[in-house]
């Protein structure tokens, strides 16, 4: 029997459908039979986690990584080494990556760090959300390769992983690929508070194209966006009112002018949460990993994923949202963008490692 990618989902209903995919796994088990299952990576280098032959499908992949030398020379450690490891997958022998992300903000979470959280398609678990779990399948006709390059300074770091798979004898047409890309403004371009209230500066203007808003996906061809992860550092120190959020999601389909399709109300709102949200929660398909301390300062980090709810584009599609209301704000925002599409697609590069590494604050 032919081997395809087949039409079988991954519910609990689904699992009773006898399959024909051939069961396989890379991981950094020891080659020597002994107990060192993992891999170093110097300051400069690139690890290939896999080079897969043939036509397949990533199901699952777990990753957990530290710094070689935290145990040994504290002095030396690089904490934002999360930002510093750049996760890049390559499909059917393609020149430019269809993923390149930074490795710790590719499981969900930004920063440059770790939490506890549960969603469908991502997971940082115990101990302290150091365990890595990636559930997005990845298909591929013609071979595919992962790799993480270290672009830390002074420390080794070490990397276990599982890369769990399916071998297919063929893959059939219509099935997308894989996509992921990191995004940054350290900061968005704001404007000055000048003579305004804090109520003024916060909640009245007026946004009628969308050109100045934060963009977490501008992508060219056929597919469908299914998710982001959005991180913010609240950027302005005042003892008044200081909510980031109020800026509103717009995602404009096929080169559409204003208004675009699917218009939000705020930016909790998109994450489907409510109220200024100032507790940590995840769910499935939302979630807040970080809210933010007092008053929202410092860091904040949350997820939203279209499994249920994927947004369709033929030519094009630029998912943005304001960073405050009318844009005005002027914090930090990055983030990572989900899709699947029709290759090829546009290349993007991802910003210099001095430009990404995290805000202390």
């Amino acid at each position: 029997m032919t081997v395809r990618y087949d039409k079988h989902g991954s519910s609990l209903r689904d699992l009773v459908r006898l399959r024909d995919s051939r069961r396989r796994r890379v991981s950094s088990w020891d080659r020597s039979g002994g107990n060192d299952d993992r891999r170093t990576i110097a300051p400069g280098a690139t690890a290939t986690l896999a080079e897969i032959a043939g036509a397949g499908s990533i199901t699952h992949i777990w990753v957990t990584v530290a710094n070689e030398q935290m145990a040994v020379n504290p002095w030396m450690r690089e904490p934002d080494y999360l930002r510093r490891l750049v996760l890049r997958a390559y499909w059917d022998g393609e020149a430019d990556a269809s993923v390149e992300v930074p490795l710790g903000d590719f499981f969900g979470v930004g920063h440059g760090t770790t939490r506890n959280f549960v969603s469908a398609p991502l997971q940082m678990s115990p101990e302290d959300g150091k365990s890595f779990n990636c559930f997005f399948h990845m298909p591929f006709a013609a071979g595919a390769r992962l790799e993480v390059t270290s672009e830390l300074e002074h420390e080794n770091v070490v990397v276990y992983y599982y890369i769990d798979y399916e071998e297919f004898d063929e893959l059939e047409d219509g099935i997308g690929r894989f996509h992921a890309q990191y995004r940054q403004a350290l900061p968005c371009a704001g404007v000055e508070q000048a003579s305004q209230t804090n109520a003024e500066f916060l909640l009245t203007g007026t946004n009628l194209d969308g050109t100045d808003n934060y963009t977490v996906l501008d992508a060219q061809g056929r597919g469908h966006y299914v998710g982001c992860v959005l991180n913010v550092r609240n950027a302005r120190e005042t003892s008044e009112w200081n909510w980031y959020g109020e800026g509103d999601d717009m995602i404009f389909l096929d080169g559409e002018s204003w208004p675009p399709s699917l218009h939000g109300t705020g930016t909790e709102d998109y994450f489907n949460t409510a109220w200024c949200p100032t507790q940590t929660y995840s769910a499935p398909y939302h979630g807040i990993t970080m809210p933010g301390g007092e008053n929202w300062s410092g860091r904040i980090s949350l997820y939203r994923f279209h499994i249920e709810d994927p947004v369709t584009f033929s030519r094009s599609i630029r998912v943005s949202i304001e960073h405050g209301h009318a844009n005005k704000r002027s914090d930090d925002f990055s983030s990572v963008a989900y899709w699947y599409q029709q290759e090829p697609h546009r290349p993007f590069t991802l910003p210099a490692v001095h430009e990404r590494v995290p805000h202390p604050g």
